[in-house]
């Protein structure tokens, strides 16, 4: 009885010297946590490339696409709001630091563009973009963003100054939504070739996606954003060019559907944005995606 003990004991602690189990590292990097709700306000117009609207006096704009406004008081994210977003490592990355994207950092609720490709309907999301207190300085600081963004803003557009703005679309696309270049500006193919234009053919979730990039911006700088008939027709317009080029984009370029992507000075701004997306008749939305990109920190050259 004695052996039996000791041999069952033996055993014991044999089993209990096993291999222990280590958890895998994910390999994901967590992006901050994004903004829960935005600021009353307004948003301003203008389309550089066609003269935008400022505020002062209706200014006209530096060239490149300044745009309208749209915003409800203080409405929460579509889809979400204060939650943190996995990003995987590798998404058409140039050199960059492990959340910054390699220059400023995207705050909001990421991957919410996959769903919506299948979706029949218009929606509306939104992210932020801080630049913390480090200004984009082209073409020195070109080689920290994505490898698209980075194609972008080394190939010429089809005519404005808004490059600049156009590739940080793009990098906040690639960071939050996990979009890779396909083809710019110059380069999508159209019948007739006057057609309106989208400004750069992106995949996400493995399908092909058109992305028009416009800006909401003040001029001067510290004027208001307040919701203006100008400013909602120039929303309008917007997304009436996107149903034209939509109908007139060839084959293989086609996509499944288009992003207008609107850069956005501030709160104001973006909560203009959203006001004037609400009353724009359904028509013109069709199924288009409203992607506001809130810009915080030192982001003049964006503008």
């Amino acid at each position: 009885m004695r052996s039996f003990v000791l041999v069952v004991g033996f055993l014991a602690l044999v089993g209990g010297c096993g291999p222990r189990s280590v958890l895998p590292d994910g390999g994901v990097e967590l992006v901050d946590a994004g903004t829960s709700a935005l600021d009353a306000g307004g948003a301003d117009a203008g389309d550089a490339d066609a003269g935008a609207l400022g505020d002062a006096g209706e200014a006209t704009h530096d060239a490149g696409d300044v745009d309208a406004g749209l915003a409800d008081a203080g409405a929460d994210l579509d889809g979400g709001g204060d939650a943190g977003a996995f990003i995987d490592g590798g998404l058409d990355a140039g050199p960059r630091s492990a959340l910054d994207g390699g220059h400023g950092r995207v705050h909001g609720e990421c991957f919410r563009v996959p769903p919506e490709l299948s979706q029949p309907t218009p929606s509306y999301l939104q992210v932020r973009l801080d630049f913390e207190m480090d200004q984009y300085d082209e073409p020195a600081e070109r080689p920290r963003l994505t490898q698209g963004a980075q194609v972008m803003l080394a190939t010429p557009n089809a005519g404005g100054s808004s490059a600049i703005s156009e590739a940080f679309a793009f990098e906040v696309l690639a960071l939050c939504e996990g979009a890779t270049l396909v083809k710019t500006e110059t380069q999508i193919t159209y019948l007739p070739p006057t057609s309106k234009k989208t400004d750069i053919l992106v995949s996400i979730d493995g399908q092909q996606v058109g992305v028009s990039v416009t800006r909401a911006v003040s001029f001067p700088p510290d004027a208001g954003y307040p919701l203006t008939p100008q400013r909602i027709a120039f929303l309008e317009g917007k997304l009436d060019d996107i149903l034209v080029s939509s109908a007139n984009v060839q084959p293989p370029d086609r996509w499944v559907k288009q992003l207008l992507v609107v850069m956005a000075q501030g709160d104001e701004h973006a909560a203009t944005l959203r006001a004037a997306w609400q009353q724009i008749d359904a028509m013109s939305k069709a199924d288009t995606v409203l992607y506001v990109v809130v810009t915080d920190g030192p982001d003049a050259p964006l503008y």
